[in-house]
């Protein structure tokens, strides 16, 4: 696809929080910068009058804006770090990685310590992070102290070490914050038991800690321990009250490279996440252009080998959507939960964002090629055999069993004519039936519809389960319309697509374009129809109010509803006002009377 004006650019980028990238006409990164709102702080740049001369120089040489999606401003604030260090853009301020973001570390040893660190030593210890900074740490830290009575000294509390005596308790043990392991006074079981509590905490699950003090707390008060369980109680407080830390990164995934694929009718995106030592360092979105009816596994196998070529990857682990078969020396993974299952959902939100991005462009730029690709996207969706250019949605109105009505709105090549919307009043049907209204209405549309030569539609939806459905299906057998016009109904509650003939409905992704457009139609037929049926009621109650006033005749009558056009304006309308459009004489019976009701 030819490279989009910056101006487009700028108007299709997402509102959420992410990182942005800034390159110039040859393909050179120029400047890393993170978003609270992506779309706002990047259109900043091209608002301002910028008082610095490099950032005016900066301005001037952007070409191309690319952007990667985070869950929150904290990930915003690490995923630019991390590209800063790697991509080092020349706008940029130079980041060492001798201050880099903080971690805490489990400290692989017997009665592990748990402390927070700038550097990461390859020990077999486990890191958790990267915090946005140290106050999040000490938060954590503390509200860990708080939960768990933990060593803080850095002995070598080896078995033997421990069996000679070779350590004192400190005052940290006097103090109740630590249980002295160092003199054998807790066991290494019970002690690792709590770390590893603590490390399901700082992977962000709390429910196992959260049981576990649940459990001692009914304990203690069964036991009449009150003062015991109070304490409990308070650490839980705690920690349903904390919350959990950024899950992007995982210093666990030393070298993975992630792919993720979304596509429509005509075109895929396949968005490729590098992942170094829990870092995300690159993110690219391919678009593929579809020659065939190809699949995504087809797809995306192709788009994996051609990108790992490209960036020259080397890792020999890779998380997919779905299982591929790309060779005995990779390992594919196709995670469910956990730390990879959010970076392969987070590839697929990057794929979903630059799917949207493109859509806006086309519907900007080409108008009938954003339109085609709607209605063949429809067509395949709702299993048609052309696709749905014009379709009419038919929705009854009847609120409390009065003015029976119903609307009809006109869809043309996915959007709204107006001009074509069409109100039914009801003449054939008794009260409220909802099943013989729509029969009626049907019927009276499309036989004037073929008496007057005009086009029949492609679709007609009708707001309704199989009742409605077949209502409708019964004029369209007696119009001889049927097979000729594709027909289903849509229910209310669960969104369920009834074709004629099938018990079983079809249900659309929720977010499907096919059905937000149905849902629109079914939205609008529902808005048209009530407005029509409020004026209808309006207009009713001014005859029946005005029809009961002694010497006012329906000429009067018509003559104050074309005026007034509601009861309620025509009793606080003064008697000059009154006079003035029937006269002295009528507009006194008229004054007297609504003035004797209230």
């Amino acid at each position: 696809m030819e490279q989009p004006s910056l101006e487009l650019q700028l108007q299709t980028l997402p509102e959420g929080p992410g990182v942005y990238q800034y390159y110039d006409k040859d393909g050179k990164i120029l400047y890393v910068g993170k978003a609270k709102n992506l779309k706002k702080r990047v259109a900043s740049y091209f608002t301002k009058t910028h008082d610095n001369g490099k950032t005016r120089v900066l301005v001037k040489k952007i070409v191309t804006i690319k952007h990667i999606i985070v869950a929150n401003e904290s990930d915003a604030f690490l995923l630019e770090n991390n590209l800063i260090k790697k991509l080092q853009p020349r706008y940029n301020i130079n980041l060492k990685d001798d201050k880099t973001y903080p971690w805490i570390c489990i400290k692989k040893e017997p009665f592990s310590r748990i402390f927070p660190t700038r550097r990461m030593v390859k020990d077999g210890s486990e890191y958790f992070g990267p915090y946005t900074n140290f106050k999040i740490v000490n938060t954590l830290l503390d509200l860990i102290k708080e939960l768990y009575p933990l060593r803080t000294c850095n002995y070598d509390l080896s078995a033997s070490n421990i069996e000679k005596g070779k350590y004192k308790v400190c005052l940290e043990y006097h103090i109740g914050n630590c249980k002295g392991p160092c003199e054998g006074l807790e066991t290494l079981e019970n002690y690792q038991e709590q770390v590893h509590a603590i490390r399901e905490i700082l992977k962000g699950n709390f429910k196992e800690s959260l049981r576990d003090f649940k459990s001692k707390m009914h304990t203690f008060s069964s036991n009449m321990q009150f003062e015991e369980a109070q304490k409990i109680k308070e650490k839980i407080e705690s920690l349903e009250n904390y919350q959990a830390r950024s899950t992007v990164f995982n210093p666990k995934m030393a070298s993975v490279d992630v792919f993720s694929i979304i596509s429509d009718e005509t075109t895929a995106y396949v968005n490729f996440l590098q992942v170094s030592f829990g870092a995300i360092i690159r993110s690219h979105t391919m678009e593929i252009k579809k020659k065939l009816d190809e699949t995504n596994e087809e797809l995306l196998e192709l788009a994996v080998i051609e990108l790992r070529e490209r960036f020259k990857l080397t890792s020999k682990e890779i998380i997919l959507p779905f299982p591929l078969d790309l060779g005995e020396n990779i390992k594919i993974s196709v995670p469910q939960l956990g730390d990879k299952k959010q970076i392969l959902d987070l590839s697929e939100r990057n794929a979903k964002y630059q799917r949207l991005e493109q859509l806006k462009q086309m519907q900007i730029v080409d108008p009938e090629r954003h339109t085609n690709r709607i209605m063949a996207q429809m067509k395949k969706d709702l299993r048609l055999s052309v696709e749905p250019r014009h379709i009419e949605c038919f929705d009854n109105s009847n609120i409390q069993g009065t003015n029976p009505v119903s609307a009809c709105v006109v869809f043309k090549d996915g959007k709204p004519s107006k001009k074509d919307y069409r109100h039914f009043n009801i003449k054939t049907v008794e009260g409220p039936n909802d099943f013989a209204s729509m029969e009626e209405v049907v019927y009276r549309r499309y036989k004037r519809l073929l008496d007057e030569n005009q086009p029949l539609p492609q679709l007609i939806i009708i707001d309704g389960g199989k009742g409605q459905l077949s209502s409708a299906l019964k004029s369209l057998d007696e119009l001889e319309l049927r097979g000729k016009i594709a027909v289903i109904g849509i229910a209310k509650r669960l969104e369920e697509l009834f074709y004629p003939g099938d018990s079983v409905p079809l249900y659309l992704d929720k977010k499907s374009e096919t059905l937000k457009i149905i849902q629109q139609l079914r939205n609008e037929a529902h808005r048209f129809g009530i407005t029509h049926h409020r004026n209808k009621r309006s207009k009713s109650a001014l005859v029946t109010s005005i029809e009961t006033i002694p010497g006012i005749g329906e000429k009067t009558m018509q003559t104050l509803l074309k005026h007034f056009k509601s009861v309620k304006r025509l009793k606080d309308a003064t008697e000059k006002e009154i006079s003035e459009v029937i006269g002295a004489s009528k507009a006194k019976k008229i004054s007297d009377f609504y003035h004797k009701i209230n």
